[in-house]
């Protein structure tokens, strides 16, 4: 895709400063622009390479005053990163703007779809399955019977979604993802075998929803795993059975939620955190990496450490521990004095 500095200032609202007819045709760094690239200029600390980048178009401040000749052209913005940033959204929405089914796909025939469907190719429909207005579900994807997608959703290559998962309007699974696998229920018989206990409960995801590559959420036992409005996952993340997290929170890669457990909104949880089932954790709760959490948690509190504690007591505590050593020593120097 081609764009010049006139349409792309039309697009961002913005000023030309230079040639309003320079085309650009991929994006780059500022240190590594080159002819043909656009980039952004919204760190001051970045400012010397705007007078050597060979990139044809830089999106810049309104206040930006330039010290040095230089080559590139300008498009003055009341926000170069915001503007970058839409830009990059606007590009996306281009270059995935794909319609039409392609061939061979398997789709049973009481799926049924909206308009501007584009489904890739050996892509499978179960039964029931109903798709809703500009859905892209990409090539190799799998979907269950009876699984319902809203508004406005793209499935990325690859990704598995079990028969009765509900998935809301404006939402993203990446490829690799898994929706509405069983969940790990097992019980104990006389002879301490363990049996299966069959899940049959589901996963609904409400609107604004984004799950990462490779991440796993497990169907309920009986009712639903849940993940509500706004919630971001990130790649390689396990959800269990029965797991409920509460609308816009954020949780990064690798981390762990054993089953039953119950998450707050506006949360942020960071990558390979542990948390165990059945407890519930409150709303705008901060998790630091590689935390283990063993207990409820209530609204606004900042952790770390496994088990953890709270964040401030972790970092006194934390100062001991470095100087348990020549604790140590000092105690065994008191012992010989004695």
């Amino acid at each position: 895709m081609v764009f010049t500095a006139g349409q792309i200032a039309g697009i961002l609202e913005g000023e030309v400063q230079g040639n309003p007819d320079v085309a650009v045709h991929k994006l780059a760094k500022i240190e590594e622009g080159e002819s043909g690239s656009l980039t952004f200029l919204a760190n001051p600390k970045y400012t010397p390479f705007i007078y050597n980048t060979k990139a044809s178009i830089t999106i810049v401040n309104k206040d930006f005053v330039p010290e040095q000749e230089f080559t590139t052209t300008l498009i003055k913005v009341e926000d170069a990163y915001e503007s970058f940033s839409k830009l990059l959204e606007y590009y996306n929405e281009v270059k995935n703007n794909k319609v039409g089914i392609e061939s061979p796909v398997f789709k049973a025939d009481t799926a049924t779809y909206g308009d501007n469907l584009y489904l890739g190719a050996f892509t499978y429909l179960g039964n029931h399955v109903s798709l809703g207005n500009n859905v892209k579900i990409y090539p190799n994807v799998y979907i269950g019977d009876n699984v319902k997608i809203g508004n406005d959703v793209t499935v990325f290559s690859g990704a598995k979604i079990y028969s009765e998962t509900i998935i809301g309007n404006d939402c993203v699974i990446h490829s690799g993802a898994v929706l509405g696998a069983d969940g790990f229920g097992f019980a104990p018989n006389q002879k301490g075998e363990f049996t299966k206990v069959p899940q049959i409960g589901n996963v609904i995801l409400e609107d604004n929803v984004d799950v990462g590559a490779g991440t796993t959420i497990d169907r309920a036992t009986l009712g639903s795993t849940i993940l509500r409005k706004g919630v971001k996952l990130d790649n390689q993340i396990q959800i269990a059975h029965n797991v409920e997290i509460g609308q816009h929170t954020v949780i990064a890669a690798q981390t762990g939620i054993a089953g039953s457990t119950k998450i707050g909104k506006y949360c942020m949880i960071g990558g390979q955190v542990g948390i165990v089932g059945h407890i519930v954790i409150g709303d705008h709760v901060k998790i630091q990496a590689q935390s283990g959490i063993g207990r409820n948690v209530k609204d606004n509190e900042v952790l770390q450490g496994s088990p953890a504690l709270n964040y401030g007591d972790y970092n006194k505590s934390y100062v001991h521990f470095k100087n348990l050593p020549r604790i140590i020593n000092r105690l065994d120097n008191l012992e010989k004095k004695d």
